[in-house]
């Protein structure tokens, strides 16, 4: 007699058509395969086969990427969107085959998406394609984590499936997606660059800081954009590849919607939850980088005892520390912040430690600290009603939460700045600084101009 042992595939595609069969329902089955290495890049390019709706998340310092090819299901929420995403969860998770030996952060079921900066603002030009929060649980999502890759495949079965089309339909997806060669693309070139209303920008800075005099409020963060023109379709995994090269200090991401793709390099994490631990970091306070050691010493040294940039930075620090204590324990903050030090740019930054408290999940942490005083200010109402009333710029996802979660409470998201939105041959830039009652126009203007860099420098592929 010959034993056979059904493969986990089989298993799971046998148990969802029997439960999509009898409830007359689509179901999810969800499977981790660990996989031979590949390149985050090749596999962004060949997950087109899929359609747009790819993403890219990557932690450099953490050797750790995360690459979603096409949508087996979307949580997506207008209105109460933490709690609507929350439920929507926990609603697919209770009803998906899951099979996932492999408990690394990031590997198996995942969602990744991110929130509006203000849930109140009606986007209708630049950010039509991204209503409310959006989070997707993509059909295939590539994993690396400490330097071994895994293949999650999540897969829509419905009653009227057939097993034998199912299982084709896969190994042919998994063929193509996981294929070592990818067609070479010239980057788009700049045709040419457009500010966006930057006099009048610097007049509502000097508005600010009238308002911030008069006690109304003690910092407001205030954003403008640029418009890049190109004379063809950028090529996003060819941004991405450099903006990995170049910003080896942030996180790299890109979200695609529809004709949309928001992209970025961001050096601020949010929160990241592993095992209950909780990080989060202060990052506010900005100065260039010097052209030569010493003078990178003498900026840095001036930027940690800069009365400006400290009050900025202390912000920051005390609205984290009191937004963890809800959701978390043992928080642990540092007295002093250290410096920061990226390609173009230097920041003030602290870390801080917690525990997740039973019962609570990272969107409880997100809920909470979004937006920083680093994106809105402080106190919050007071700035977001001033931005409300006299920002000329449609934020959309810019400066808000984006990042992903797991079935395991792993997560992580970051502050989406050092951004852009493509769509067709348009890329708007993203830039914002803290105004504080001394802060002056001029200076604020070019401190946008250096935090523009990082992705204009990526977009014109200067060093590729």
């Amino acid at each position: 007699m010959i034993e056979t042992t059904q493969k986990p595939l089989d298993i799971l595609i046998d148990k969802a058509m029997k439960t999509a069969k009898n409830q007359q329902i689509e179901q999810i089955i969800s499977l981790t395969e660990k996989i031979n290495d590949v390149d985050p890049f090749t596999f962004f390019d060949q997950a087109k086969v899929l359609g747009d709706n790819r993403f890219f998340w990557s932690s450099a310092t953490d050797d750790f990427y995360l690459v979603g090819a096409g949508e087996a299901y979307t949580l997506q929420a207008n209105t109460n969107a933490y709690y609507q995403i929350e439920q929507q969860w926990k609603h697919v998770l209770d009803r998906a085959f899951i099979h996932n030996s492999y408990r690394q952060p990031g590997t198996g079921f995942v969602a990744f998406g991110g929130f509006p900066f203000d849930p109140t603002e009606s986007l209708s030009q630049v950010w039509d394609d991204f209503d409310g929060s959006h989070f997707r649980i993509p059909s295939y999502l590539l994993a690396r984590h400490n330097g071994e890759f895994f293949l999650t495949m999540n897969i829509v079965v419905s009653p009227q499936d057939r097993k034998a089309d199912l299982l084709e339909q896969i190994e042919q997806q998994k063929v193509t997606l996981l294929s070592t060669t990818a067609a070479i693309q010239a980057q788009a070139k700049i045709a040419f660059t457009e500010e966006v209303y930057p006099m009048e920008w610097k007049e509502t800075v000097k508005k600010a800081t009238e308002e911030i005099k008069q006690g109304k409020a003690a910092k407001i963060v205030l954003a403008r954009a640029m418009n890049l023109h190109f004379d063809s379709l950028p090529v996003i995994q060819s941004v991405l590849k450099e903006l990995m090269r170049v910003q080896t200090s942030s996180f790299i991401f890109a979200y695609e919607q529809g004709d949309s793709c928001f992209i970025g390099a961001t050096p601020e994490r949010l929160v990241r939850v592993e095992q209950e631990q909780v990080f989060s970091a202060c990052l506010a306070g900005t100065a260039p980088r010097g052209k030569t050691t010493g003078e990178d010493q003498h900026i840095a040294d001036h930027l940690l005892h800069d009365r400006k940039n400290r009050e900025e930075h202390n912000y920051v620090v005390e609205m984290i520390e009191h937004a963890l204590t809800d959701a978390c324990e043992s928080v642990y903050v540092p007295d002093q912040p250290v410096i920061y030090p990226l390609k173009n740019l230097q920041h003030l930054y602290t870390p801080v430690t917690a525990k997740l408290k039973k019962d609570y999940s990272i969107l409880d942490i997100v809920k909470n600290l979004h937006p920083t005083p680093a994106l809105g200010g402080l106190p919050r109402e007071a700035s977001l009603s001033f931005i409300r009333s006299f920002e000329a710029l449609e934020r959309g996802w810019y400066g808000a939460p984006i990042g992903w979660f797991d079935a395991n409470q792993n997560g992580e998201f970051g502050v989406a700045i050092r951004s852009g939105l493509l769509k067709g041959k348009t890329a708007t830039l993203f830039a914002g600084c803290g105004v504080v009652k001394d802060s002056d126009p001029d200076a604020e203007y070019q401190e946008t101009v250096m935090k523009f860099a990082p992705m204009r420098s990526a977009l014109r592929g200067e060093n590729t």
